[in-house]
């Protein structure tokens, strides 16, 4: 498991995040927690994870009450609990195909950029 927290607009100075462990080992059909570890001056913070397998993929955020899960990742398998400081993933009857790599983000996560970039010939 691995974070990133680039510092984007809306993120303040003081915003970090974090995982517990680099790695993470786990039994097909059990199941394992990542935790990630945050701090930020928001009151409010959205909290995400994305799967990296071949893709990177957004599986799930969590905002106070709210959560959010991409269709592909069901609630019944993969589930994240905002806490104070942290915000561990859940992912149960683990499947081979769920070895990758996971990041947390606070959001905003990626900005987008609408200038288009050209090769100087």
């Amino acid at each position: 498991m691995a974070s990133f927290s680039p510092l984007f607009p809306g993120l303040t100075a003081g915003d970090t995040i974090s995982p517990d462990q680099d790695q993470l080992i786990g039994t097909e059909g059990k199941s394992v927690t990542m935790k990630c570890n945050y701090q930020t001056d928001d009151s409010g913070p959205w909290l995400h994870w994305y799967k990296q397998d071949s893709d990177l993929q957004y599986m799930l955020k969590r905002y106070s009450s709210t959560k959010e899960n991409a269709p592909e990742f069901k609630k019944d398998r993969f589930d994240a609990e905002l806490k104070v400081k942290s915000v561990p993933l859940k992912i149960h009857n683990l499947h081979v195909s769920d070895s990758a790599v996971y990041y947390c983000a606070l959001q905003p996560t990626v900005t987008g950029n609408s200038k288009t970039l050209y090769k100087n010939l």
